[in-house]
């Protein structure tokens, strides 16, 4: 097994769902792209707002700036992903909380604002409690919610193998490329973030996937039944 999955194998437990299931989301990412029936990578990350204890220094001639190693916190946010990796698109959305009305807030959005003339999203995430159409009846009258939950198709990664959703891929760029320094507030941080999602999406910056089904059933050919 590969060295960077052999931590996975270990945690999780490699039964006939979790080879379904794993099966189920890289088949998705192996077809050709269709914009009616789009592939969409959800999850969420929580981000702590920091603030400088002291007023860092500017830069100057020959000299970088410097930033006092203290820091203050001013709370924790939340930060709502979205990724099409045949497209090359992604949407972050920063939140107060990460409740379950929040997560029906985001499906409304994906079906209604972000995909409204596609016939079947089809959404892979994980396997969290906040993570079901259902929670759409709590927030939404229930025509509404009938009419968004039909067009969306929900494909879970098996547990402990959240690594499958591409969207971990985009956070970590995220937090790489824009995350690593310190934003005081939501506004500051929904500015931020907004800048370098503009950017990446313009250049449809896209995952270079390459673990297929094929390979799947090779690396965990010992999982699977010999008859």
């Amino acid at each position: 097994i590969k060295p960077w999955l052999h931590k996975q194998w270990c945690i999780a437990k490699v039964d006939a769902k979790f080879l379904f299931r794993m099966e189920d989301v890289l088949a998705l990412y192996h077809e050709s792209y269709d914009p009616l029936y789009p592939t969409v990578c959800f999850d969420e990350m929580s981000y702590q707002l920091l603030d400088h204890a002291r007023p860092p220094l500017p830069i100057e001639s020959g000299r970088p700036a410097r930033v006092d190693y203290e820091y203050k916190r001013n709370g924790t946010c939340n930060l709502f992903g979205f990724f099409e990796p045949h497209r090359g698109w992604r949407h972050i959305k920063v939140t107060d909380r990460r409740t379950k009305l929040d997560v029906a807030e985001c499906l409304r959005e994906l079906v209604e604002e972000h995909y409204p003339h596609a016939k079947k999203i089809r959404v892979v995430l994980d396997n969290l409690n906040v993570h079901t159409l259902w929670t759409l009846y709590e927030r939404y009258p229930a025509e509404q919610a009938r009419r968004i939950a039909s067009r969306l198709e929900f494909h879970h990664t098996p547990a402990h193998a959240s690594w499958l959703n591409m969207i971990e891929i985009e956070f970590s760029a995220l937090a790489r490329q824009c995350l690593s320094r310190r934003l005081v507030d939501t506004d500051t941080l929904s500015r931020e973030i907004a800048a370098w999602e503009t950017a990446r999406n313009a250049a449809q910056v896209k995952v270079d996937w390459r673990f297929t089904p094929q390979e799947a059933r090779t690396t965990l050919a010992r999982h699977y039944p010999n008859h």
